[in-house]
């Protein structure tokens, strides 16, 4: 969806104080959905993220992913002429969305309590690294360092080897999601009862909610998880298997489906097995069940056990690269690649919205993300010069 196009946002202003990540990538979900986002960004460099690769002609992709349908003001809040442009933005908004370090839009004048009592209706959104408020709030906080503080890094990766960070940012985009769904429900809470609020999204808070399973695991049972490797921790089989020239997923996640993965791999046996009968009794022996299913596996090619197990009913799939990934022919069918004017001349294939919605359209384009004050006389004259 486009800021052209209608949206279940479509009317609602977003000013977007947001850099690098976590929060351009909450607001990015905003414009996907049709609202109207408006970077405000310091007139030197902009957007950290507008330094990082890689790049094409010189303007960054990483920027331009997490920025498209944007548009762009630079703006010096510590120079009083231009603070009165980002005031008059302001009495606008419908929300403003910001991740500095707690204490930094106090310092600049904007902190809640201030915009609360000029702007009542004006929904504020913050998400830094460990939230407003406990002992750690000022401190600063990266990807990284969440998934090291909040545990998903100790369960990540393969028994008795180095720490592995999670493949993709989930510190940051676990934490832009939260502050997305955070900020949806305010605005619901406004329109219900008139009263705008606060948002304060930590990372590090995002990260523990983000565990799953392994809370209970330690709160219950006092165990400490660690690394599986592509095995689930409660469910058996249910993990990654080694096949002739690969490995492939088998997920059977019941008694039923576990009998059908017996019968699929011409081992029956193993169902009426009285170590395999239950899912308990199969994840106390899930190294010697590893070992049976891996020397059926071991005699035909990953796409061949795909086809038996898909005929049986038994959830799997193969282990893709990136490639294979945006390959698929379900991603040309979702829309999950849209393509991007990249400014000079040529298109970007991105990642497509996910969230899918029957009242609004799904183009198949997206406006680019923003230069820097690209779209200053435009905003001056939506605030009237």
């Amino acid at each position: 969806m486009t800021q052209s196009s209608k949206g279940p946002l479509s009317g609602i202003v977003v000013v977007d104080l947001s850099r690098i990540l976590a929060g351009p990538y909450c607001t990015l979900l905003m414009a996907e959905m049709g609202a109207r986002v408006i970077k405000v960004e310091p007139p030197k460099g902009g957007d950290d993220a507008r330094a990082y690769g890689p790049f094409v002609k010189g303007k960054s992709t990483y920027f331009a992913s997490v920025n498209r349908g944007k548009e762009s003001i630079a703006l010096d809040l510590k120079n009083d002429e231009q603070r009165k442009i980002f005031e008059k933005l302001l009495e606008r908004a419908d929300v403003i969305v910001e991740n500095f370090r707690p204490g930094t839009m106090e310092k600049l004048g904007y902190g809640w309590d201030t915009l609360h009592k000029k702007y009542p209706k004006l929904i504020y959104a913050s998400a830094s690294g460990f939230g407003h408020t406990g002992p750690n709030a000022k401190d600063p906080a990266y990807d990284m360092v969440v998934q090291g503080m909040g545990g998903v890094m100790s369960i990540t990766g393969n028994e008795g080897q180095p720490p592995a960070r999670v493949g993709m940012s989930i510190g940051d985009i676990g934490a832009g999601l939260f502050t997305a769904v955070a900020v949806n429900a305010a605005l619901v809470h406004r329109l219900k009862t008139g009263e705008a609020t606060k948002v304060d999204i930590g990372m590090f808070d995002c990260q523990i909610a983000l565990l799953e399973n392994a809370v209970m695991r330690y709160t219950v049972e006092g165990e400490i998880p660690g690394p599986l490797g592509a095995r689930h921790p409660t469910i058996t089989p249910f993990q990654a298997f080694r096949t002739a020239d690969g490995a492939i997923i088998i997920a059977a996640g019941n008694d039923g489906l576990f009998i059908k993965t017996c019968e699929a791999l011409g081992r029956s046996d193993m169902a009426t097995d009285p170590n395999y009968k239950t899912n308990a009794l199969r994840q106390k022996h899930h190294g010697k069940l590893e070992r049976e299913i891996e020397a059926v596996l071991k005699d035909h090619t990953t796409a061949h056990w795909l086809d038996v197990l898909a005929k049986a009913g038994v959830p799997g799939g193969p282990i893709n690269n990136i490639k294979q990934a945006l390959e698929h022919p379900q991603i040309a069918a979702r829309n999950m690649l849209v393509e991007v004017p990249d400014g000079s001349g040529g298109t970007l294939k991105l990642a497509g919205n996910p969230i899918k919605m029957s009242a609004f359209d799904d183009p198949k384009t997206r406006r680019p993300a923003p230069d820097l004050d690209s779209d200053r006389d435009a905003i001056l004259s939506y605030l009237g010069g």
